[in-house]
């Protein structure tokens, strides 16, 4: 039942090439970035990534990205990062563009063993219809089209159809773990984390603090360690912010 592995790169060692992740994070807020450094290190590429954003241009996963280690790319927005754009312009990055909300869902579903729902969220937007870009052409021009989603009405209203997500692994960052995996995530830095350990196979959650079971009272804990697979405790990390606004000098 001791889930805990000390060296974060004996943790991933076992992620290859072309495996699938779901990687918890938004923004820069929550993201595994001791485990996704573990990964850079490793030098796996060819991934298939599942994740709000791809971070920003060097920090979490625009590490990866900027490295070439990704393929494919399941995310809500391209946010920050100027090299996530110009890869999947250029046709040298995969992107499926899908509402946040329904991303969300899906991961979950994953998790619970649903395979698809249907949902209202982008019914009559190149979403559903099948015209958003899967992948560029080099001189510009669509490559590949998203496939169309199926559209079914339910109580006279129509909604399209959205399959769960689950990936080889998960790769997830936690306030709080116990060896036994339970974890608990502190505010809005467990965003997309619980989704994501859910929907992974194998989850890896990396802890900035690791106590012993029992520790976590059971109405805490917002992922229970049935979906976790190994626990790395880490350092403290470094908490940057995405885009940092502080108030201008006040003239004398």
């Amino acid at each position: 039942m001791d889930k805990t592995i000390t060296d974060p790169a004996a943790a991933i060692a076992d992620i290859a090439h072309g495996a699938s992740l779901a990687v918890g994070g938004f923004g820069l807020c929550g993201i595994p970035e001791t485990l996704i450094e573990a990964l850079e290190s490793a030098g796996v590429g060819d991934l298939d990534v599942v994740s709000n954003n791809c971070g920003v241009d060097d920090w979490g996963l625009g590490r990866l990205l900027s490295a070439g280690r990704i393929r494919r790319v399941t995310a809500s927005y391209v946010g920050e990062n100027k090299e996530f754009a110009r890869q999947y312009l250029a046709g040298e990055l995969e992107v499926e563009l899908t509402p946040q909300g329904s991303l969300a869902e899906r991961l979950r579903a994953g998790g619970c063993g649903i395979p698809a729902f249907y949902t209202p969220a982008g019914l009559g937007t190149p979403v559903a219809d099948g015209s958003m870009p899967l992948r560029y052409s080099a001189d510009g021009s669509v490559g590949v089209h998203a496939p169309a989603k199926e559209v079914r009405a339910f109580q006279g209203r129509d909604y399209i159809l959205e399959h769960a997500i689950t990936t080889d692994y998960a790769l997830v960052h936690a306030a709080i773990g116990d060896r036994h995996g339970n974890l608990v995530f502190h505010a809005s830095a467990g965003n997309f984390n619980a989704l994501c350990a859910m929907a992974g196979k194998i989850t890896v959650a990396e802890v900035e603090r690791l106590v012993e079971p029992g520790e976590i009272p059971a109405d805490q804990v917002h992922v229970p360690g049935v979906f976790v697979q190994r626990v790395v405790p880490v350092a403290a990390t470094v908490k940057r912010i995405e885009k940092l606004t502080v108030r201008q000098p006040i003239p004398a």
